[in-house]
């Protein structure tokens, strides 16, 4: 089988990588212990995707949990899921980075990096075929984004033909913890826009919306928005996990779904998203999920798509639905929204049907959009940098760990490249294209 090896990186990429092996681990029927206590036999068929097999039939995850201070791994490993984790692959270090990139990135991150490698390469060497690698981190903190990002960049050198997904949790505007934020996600980003396959951008004020409005949760905790990512991320590795009318794996993802090689980062969604005493009132079916997963309030990250233009798009469906009627009401939005899909991509919609249904919904679906609506994200971001960067405010906490000014002056502008790339082609048209086609020859 086609594996994966999943790396958590710092506390945000901890909690939310955990919370990701409950939900899977309870649709595959493992238990905290490893022990299968399934009752459907497809639930092992492809189980290798995600875990490794110990002795006594136990199963392990290909996991490799990693942060810079012992308090979150600690944590992980004294809760009820902890024995499910081999103990060699808890990598951490004991003096954090402090919400600083540049300590997680060259001098923190720097020293516990190989120790790291060495347990990653360990995971790697005993697939039988490995397809990619995933990785769960924030943009925000320290050892996220700085250690994250080393982690990406050391491991596209050793595997440049492997796939790197990141699901990566962008800095909000409501919800910011730290005032270097703007700082840590403009690096981070640029490391991303170079050594990174596929980035799913996940926002934690898009996420508090969905749990209040839409979920009717009054005063959502972090574990409500770590459900939220564990499900679709669930949902988007479903058809690596189960079998399906249609599959898609990681590098069909990413052949379908990124047009220009700088322009991989997506917008994620789910459906259905129904407050717990309104579910027996509502039927999901393909239409309404349809309906759903394309509104802007099932959106994971803080930016409007009705503001910008699908390049291309997935929809990932699971348990007992018709793939013609998949078909049929793909076809449909892509018709009855066109202005908000680019003409010079046909049939730009991927739809992926799995059998097997989610552990909390007969039916379900998982959106992937490739929007140019996603610059609105890195232009707050950029924003924010750009004020403090022109006063050089809090820099010398970067410079004193060895980075240089024009590191930042070099990921500022790296940004701001991005932000045009995505604003040239939604603005292109069919015509021009042609036009501009025939000057290159």
């Amino acid at each position: 089988m086609r594996e994966i090896v999943h790396i958590q990186a710092g506390q945000c990429g901890n909690q939310i990588g955990a919370q990701f092996w409950e939900t899977i681990s309870s649709e595959h029927g493992i238990g905290f212990d490893g022990a299968y206590n399934g009752t459907n036999s497809s639930q092992l068929d492809r189980v290798d995707v995600y875990y490794n097999e110990g002795s006594k039939g136990r199963y392990v995850p290909r996991a490799i949990l990693t942060d810079l201070e012992p308090g979150v791994v600690d944590n992980i490993r004294s809760s009820p899921m902890g024995g499910l984790f081999r103990p060699e692959n808890i990598v951490h270090g004991q003096s954090g980075a402090g919400n600083n990139w540049a300590k997680g990135h060259y001098t923190e991150g720097a020293e516990l990096i190989d120790s790291v490698l060495d347990v990653v390469r360990k995971e790697a060497e005993n697939c039988d075929s490995l397809q990619g690698f995933q990785i769960t981190h924030s943009l925000g903190g320290g050892t996220g984004s700085g250690m994250g990002t080393l982690l990406v960049s050391k491991i596209r050198e050793e595997y440049p033909d492997r796939l790197m997904c990141t699901y990566s949790v962008m800095p909000s505007p409501k919800v910011s913890d730290m005032v270097v934020e703007p700082y840590n996600c403009t690096l981070a980003v640029h490391q991303l826009v170079e050594n990174a396959d596929a980035v799913f951008c996940i926002d934690n004020e898009a996420l508090y919306t969905i749990c209040q409005k839409t979920l009717k949760v009054n005063n959502p905790d972090y574990g409500d928005l770590n459900k939220l990512v564990s499900k679709v991320m669930s949902g988007i590795t479903c058809s690596l996990r189960f079998p399906g009318q249609l599959n898609a794996d990681l590098r069909k993802l990413a052949v379908n779904l990124i047009p220009f090689p700088r322009l991989h980062f997506f917008m994620i969604g789910y459906a259905p998203l129904t407050p717990t005493k309104s579910v027996q009132y509502r039927l999901s079916d393909v239409a309404d999920l349809t309906q759903q997963i394309f509104s802007a309030g099932n959106m994971m990250a803080a930016c409007d798509p009705r503001q910008g233009r699908y390049l291309t798009a997935a929809a990932y469906f699971r348990g007992k639905v018709s793939t013609k009627e998949v078909e049929d009401q793909m076809h449909n939005r892509q018709a009855k929204d066109s202005p908000y899909f680019v003409e010079w991509i046909p049939n730009n919609i991927k739809t992926s049907v799995c059998d097997v249904p989610s552990t909390d919904a007969d039916v379900s679906a998982s959106f992937i959009g490739n929007s140019t609506a996603i610059q609105d994200l890195f232009k707050r971001v950029g924003d924010q940098f750009s004020v403090m960067f022109r006063r050089k405010a809090f820099l010398h906490w970067f410079t004193g760990e060895g980075m240089d000014e024009m590191e930042f002056t070099e990921a500022e502008s790296n940004m701001n490249d991005l932000v045009s790339e995505y604003q040239q082609y939604q603005e292109a048209t069919a015509e021009e294209e042609d036009f501009e086609g025939e000057e290159d020859y």
